[in-house]
């Protein structure tokens, strides 16, 4: 990985390689750090400065069931060994990480993603904005939505924005993203099938979803979704990989299959791809003054 302040008018480049890593977990925390840390070194050493991990890689998908022993997984920021375990990481091998984790704010529970820079700094939280609710992602049991609104952060590696699986099924968090400048869109991930029709197969339009999102806001996009079968008491669920990695045109340039453990990378330009933002006409031709259905819940303004 290079990575370059210079102007791109000026023939300068800046390229990064980006990584997402799709695993399987376990219900033992510390066997799915070890993993983690495991595939965020096969990363780096594959060139990647910016390494994306699954949403609540810790432990199991504990949303499948409401039980309250769950709750007692969340913990503060502040001093959360896994935060700190990668804030090491981080900083040893000079790499972006964007780590997920269930977080305890005093009353209030969160799906949160720690962003840590290449020298081991957190930049700061996104908490989930949607919170899913259905059987088998019961997930408004465990948290509340998230307050922090949508964020870019400027990383050592360029700016980057996160959001956080039900999060992108919505065109509106990755347009806020790039409105923010964002440079690359992130989605840490946990889907799978749906208990009430297992046949049911979402994953081709969980990715075109995607696809489209980095499409229609000219880049690259990166999805990190668990594999594995996974049982708990009252519903089971096996998470559908296909993990990938789509550049600015919505074109899928890495993609995981749907049951093994995989590292995929990437290279873009960001210059270059900062350009073509500005040629294409994108964002110049918006007309603002006609979007106010958007921020309605029925459509009347």
């Amino acid at each position: 990985m290079e990575y370059g302040g210079g102007n791109c008018q000026h023939g300068a480049m800046r390229t990064l390689t980006v990584a997402v890593i799709q695993m399987s977990m376990s219900d033992v925390v510390a066997d799915n750090v070890d993993k983690g840390e495991r595939l965020v070194r096969q990363a780096a050493a594959e060139g990647a400065g910016l390494i994306l991990l699954p949403e609540l890689f810790e432990g199991l998908y504990f949303c499948k069931d409401m039980l309250n022993e769950h709750l007692l997984r969340a913990a503060p920021a502040d001093g959360h060994p896994t935060i700190a375990h990668f804030r090491a990481l981080a900083t040893e091998l000079r790499v972006v990480l964007p780590i997920s984790f269930y977080e305890r704010a005093n009353n209030a529970l969160y799906n949160s993603v720690a962003i840590i820079d290449a020298d081991g700094t957190v930049l700061g939280i996104y908490r989930k904005s949607h919170i899913p609710d259905g059987v088998g992602y019961t997930e408004k049991f465990y948290f509340s939505p998230g307050d922090t609104g949508f964020e870019v952060w400027d990383t050592k590696v360029g700016r980057i924005g996160v959001g956080i699986c039900w999060d992108q099924w919505f065109p509106e968090t990755a347009r806020s993203m790039a409105l923010l400048g964002a440079e690359l869109l992130l989605f840490p991930t946990a889907i799978g099938s749906e208990p009430p029709d297992p046949s049911w197969d979402s994953s081709g339009h969980w990715q075109r979803v995607m696809q489209g999102h980095a499409g229609a806001n000219l880049m690259p996009l990166v999805a990190a979704n668990r594999i594995g079968h996974e049982q708990g008491q009252t519903t089971a669920i096996t998470f559908y990989g296909s993990s990938f990695i789509a550049d600015a045109t919505g074109a899928k340039v890495a993609e995981a299959d749907r049951t093994s453990e995989a590292v995929l990378t990437a290279t873009f330009d960001l210059d270059a791809l900062a350009l073509q933002r500005l040629a294409w006409g994108l964002f110049r031709d918006r007309r603002v003054d006609l979007y106010g259905t958007l921020a309605t819940m029925d459509g009347n303004r």
